[in-house]
C-alpha cells in the first residue's frame, strides 16, 4: 500500500470537496497528502477557495485516521484509486470533470478492451428488454466489454446480456458501490463483481439521491469507446 493512497481517500471523502475546490488545491498543491498537511491558514490563502471550503477541510480531518481509515476500506472488500495513481482508467482521466477518486469492487476497466455503453429507460417495453439484452450478449461474444448503470429495464439487460456470454460488464453507481441499488439486483451485483466491476465517485455508504445519476452518466461515457 502506497501512503499517498490513505489521503488521496481522505480527500476523496471530504464532504463538499468538488472537482472545483480540488483544481483549486491542486493549483498549489502537488497531491492530496500535501493537501492534508495545510492549516487553515495556509488553507484560506490559495485563491478561489472559500471560507466554506477551507471549514470543510479542517472539519474533516479532525477525527478521519488516515490509516486506519483505509484498512477499514480494505476490510470492505472496497478497492480506491485517484487522478494519483496511474491504474485511474485512461479513458476517465480525460474528461474535464474527472472524479478524483474512483471506488470499486471487482476490478476496473482494462485499458486495453473495447467497451459499449447499453444504456436506456427503466420502464422500458420487453420487446426493448429483450433486444438489449441479445445486443449486449452478441457484443460479449466479440469480446467487447458492456458499460450500463445495473438500473432496471435496459441497463440490467445489457449487464445480463454480457454475463450470458461469459463477458466481462462493469456497472457504475449514483451511490456508494456497498450499496445494491435497486436492492432487488442482488445477484445481479455478485455476477458483475465476479466479471467485471461495480464502480463509483462516491464513497461507501453514500445514498442513491436523484442528482447522483446525471452525474454518474458522464462516467459511463466516458470509459465507453460507443455508447448504445
Amino acid at each position: 500500500m502506497d501512503n499517498k493512497d490513505q489521503y488521496a481517500y481522505w480527500l476523496a471523502c471530504v464532504k463538499g470537496c468538488t472537482r472545483r475546490v480540488q483544481k483549486r488545491l491542486f493549483g498549489v498543491c502537488a497531491g492530496a497528502e500535501e493537501v492534508y498537511r495545510l492549516n487553515q491558514r495556509q488553507l484560506e490563502k490559495i485563491p478561489g477557495l472559500l471560507p466554506k471550503d477551507v471549514i470543510s477541510i479542517v472539519e474533516s480531518k479532525k477525527n478521519w485516521d488516515i490509516q486506519g481509515a483505509y484498512e477499514q476500506l480494505a476490510q470492505a472488500g472496497i478497492s480506491f484509486t485517484s487522478l494519483e495513481k496511474a491504474d485511474y482508467p485512461l479513458k476517465l482521466r480525460e474528461l474535464s470533470d474527472a472524479p478524483f477518486g474512483l471506488f470499486y469492487r471487482g476490478r476496473l476497466p482494462a485499458p486495453d478492451e473495447f467497451r459499449v455503453a447499453v444504456v436506456g429507460a427503466r420502464m422500458c417495453s420487453e420487446y426493448g428488454r429483450t433486444v438489449a439484452r441479445q445486443l449486449a450478449r452478441e457484443l460479449a461474444a466479440h469480446d467487447v466489454a458492456v458499460v450500463s448503470g445495473m438500473a432496471q429495464g435496459i441497463d440490467a439487460a445489457g449487464h445480463r446480456g454480457a454475463l450470458d456470454s461469459g463477458g466481462d460488464t462493469y456497472a457504475v453507481f449514483g451511490c456508494g458501490v456497498d450499496l445494491c441499488y435497486p436492492r432487488y439486483h442482488k445477484q445481479l451485483y455478485s455476477d458483475i463483481m465476479q466479471h467485471g466491476g461495480l464502480l463509483s465517485e462516491y464513497p461507501p455508504g453514500t445514498n442513491p439521491l436523484p442528482a447522483y445519476f446525471p452525474q454518474r452518466n458522464r462516467i459511463i461515457s466516458a470509459l465507453s469507446d460507443v455508447v448504445a
